[in-house]
């Protein structure tokens, strides 16, 4: 069947098993080759092809509720639905977006991109049901890694408390973005290879009810057997002590053991567990034979060898963090590289090569990761967290209670910070100075540069005044030389790179290329405006305000972030406090709405924050006759 005339899934009712691997295959084919252009999460599509087939067969979307946990798995619901001819715009801007969207489709009943909160989602939607009186089905979608995070199995325990009727699909394929680690994964390893418990129940049950009835105790007895049985054949039972129904392990590719399961499921009363164990990037070999978590989500590649289309340029911000914090670890054996769930992104899966024993990823648990930390730094440790912006989102109280507060030695890399492009409004890192800077005790910082970056990092490390971030973007640096030997950087103090005495633009991270562009636009027509590296966001570099207002100049901030609590704010916040009034202040940086997916350019011209906009807006605040004609 042609995969663009897939416009609702009822279709696949009428379907055989054989037709259904036929569509499976068709999928297969589209995924792959669509995204060999477009990139996207290939591995984790390619591995629920069959489950999401079987899903839709057998239950009637939309009235029945899916609900994709992370939302890397829905591409195949997505086709099902009605939107593969949208895929050649897939994380384009003004295009399909690579997670569940409401706003894309009726079937979408859940958005997601962070991990582990499809569970909670479900339990709001079964309550809301039942209240109601109606009788959709509520099915979440869970893969192994997300499940480790807190908030997941916060809800699989109000779930068994409750008690009332959902289908929980747990898709095991072994990995989330990297291997899974912990004590869940090796518990799901083991039931995977267990035998299976309810067949053996089952049969069990028939032999007891042939048995003659000779009172209680034999009733009792049994009981016990069966019970002793159920540990014996699945190690541990985590689901049903928890008040599940487990079913499993299912093959994820046999659809007619899919069917079988899910069929009975529905029939079930109470909470379901469906452990369907899937392999990540089924049906294409370089995607299939992936220990790295390469192909969880990638850009363009070539379908016949599996070559990772890769442009040549600078080196990444992950990459030279990696490196940097190597260099220092080599002279301080206090440093410890920490990770929830990221080794590869973060580019600690190169630390960890050369010191294994001092990398710790705990896994999907933000929350965890961050005390944890906040521990190692209590008993004299320098631990190092690596973490991207959206996700550290997740860690916000212990960073207020249990780093913060205890104004621990803790260092926080904040990667991806600023706008991502193409992951779209969950991973855009456009929050974190201002749910940062409030905090007591915390020093938070950014690079102009990735030369500037390894210096704040190793300036970070040797930090002994409590918590201290730098927060970096994504992707490649300028191209800069890089020194051979490290150095600290003064905190609290900017740089001037240009001098100017008509206004002065203060910038930061990526910015600092938009100001001085700016700046050159404006001396084309006679503004001389000094740009300012501002470096250090908190603390504010006072006495270069104090400067600045002294000799009149108006002032533009530029920040890649969101223009509420950022560091435009902190620097109206400090003329207040000081008492200057007279100083004129403009900013710019992220509106007030959550910014979609796109490339940055697109996203950043979409917003006006460019060269032409703050050459634009200085202009504005310049007396006209201090501008050429």
């Amino acid at each position: 069947m042609n995969v663009l005339d897939m416009k609702d899934p009822a279709f696949l009712k009428q379907l055989s098993e054989k037709e259904l691997s036929e569509v499976a295959a068709d999928i297969r084919a589209f995924l792959i080759d669509k995204l060999s252009v477009t990139g996207g999460h290939l591995g984790p599509n390619l591995g629920v092809v069959e489950l999401t087939l079987v899903l839709h067969q057998l239950y009637d979307s939309p009235k029945d509720k899916f609900l994709f946990d992370v939302g890397h798995q829905a591409y195949v619901h997505k086709i099902l639905t009605g939107r593969a001819g949208q895929f050649d715009t897939l994380r384009q801007h003004k295009g399909l977006c690579g997670f569940p969207k409401r706003s894309e489709s009726i079937h979408d009943c859940w958005e997601t991109g962070h991990s582990s909160t499809s569970l909670s989602g479900a339990m709001g939607m079964t309550l809301a049901r039942d209240l109601k009186g109606t009788d959709e089905h509520i099915i979440p979608i869970i893969g192994d890694g997300a499940l480790t995070g807190g908030m997941a199995l916060e809800a699989l325990n109000h779930i068994g408390h409750e008690q009332r009727d959902m289908t929980v699909i747990l898709n095991d394929n072994e990995m989330s973005i990297a291997p899974n680690v912990g004590a869940l994964h090796n518990m799901l390893g083991r039931m995977r290879t267990a035998n299976k418990y309810n067949k053996a129940k089952e049969d069990l049950e028939l032999l007891i009810k042939k048995v003659p009835a000779f009172g209680g105790r034999l009733a009792s007895t049994a009981e016990r057997v069966k019970d002793s049985l159920k540990y014996l054949l699945v190690s541990g039972m985590f689901f049903e002590e928890l008040g599940f129904t487990y079913l499993g392990p299912v093959d994820g590719h046999d659809l007619h053991d899919l069917k079988a399961n899910i069929s009975y499921a529905k029939k079930t009363k109470g909470p379901i567990i469906i452990h369907v164990v899937t392999k990540k990037g089924k049906g294409y070999a370089p995607a299939e034979n992936d220990a790295k978590g390469t192909w969880h989500g990638l850009g363009p590649y070539k379908i016949e060898s599996g070559e990772v289309v890769k442009k040549p340029g600078p080196p990444s911000y992950s990459g030279v963090f990696a490196e940097t914090l190597k260099t220092i670890a080599r002279s301080d054996d206090r440093l410890v590289a920490v990770t929830p769930a990221m080794p590869n992104g973060s580019g600690l899966d190169k630390f960890a090569k050369e010191f294994p024993e001092r990398m710790f990823d705990v896994g999907i648990a933000e929350q965890h990761a961050t005390t944890m930390s906040a521990g190692l730094a209590a008993q004299g440790m320098k631990p190092v967290l690596a973490i991207y912006s959206t996700f550290l989102q997740r860690g916000y109280d212990q960073l207020v209670h249990d780093v913060c507060r205890q104004n621990l030695n803790v260092v926080f890399a904040i990667d991806r910070a600023g706008l991502v492009g193409a992951d779209g409004e969950t991973h855009q890192g456009v929050f974190d100075i201002s749910y940062m800077r409030h905090l007591p005790n915390i020093t938070l910082l950014a690079p102009k540069d990735e030369n500037e970056f390894q210096h704040m990092l190793y300036t970070a490390v040797n930090h002994e005044d409590g918590p201290i971030a730098v927060r970096y973007p994504r992707g490649s640096g300028l191209g800069v030389p890089m020194d051979e030997e490290l150095k600290e950087l003064p905190i609290g103090k900017w740089e001037s790179v240009r001098t100017g005495k008509d206004a002065a633009i203060l910038a930061f991270g990526t910015m600092m290329p938009v100001a001085e562009a700016a700046a050159e636009l404006l001396a084309a027509k006679g503004i001389e405006v000094e740009v300012i590296n501002a470096r250090s966001i908190k603390p504010l570099d006072e006495e270069k305000l104090s400067e600045i207002s002294e000799s009149g100049k108006p002032i533009l901030t530029l920040e890649e972030h969101a223009l509420q609590g950022g560091f435009g704010s902190a620097v109206l916040e400090y003329y207040h406090s000081a008492g200057i009034h007279s100083i004129v202040v403009e900013r710019m940086g992220i509106p007030d709405w959550y910014i979609e997916h796109g490339s940055v350019p697109e996203l950043l011209e979409e917003i006006g924050l460019t060269a032409s906009g703050a050459a634009e807006k200085v202009q504005k605040l310049i007396p006209r006759k201090k501008q050429r004609a």
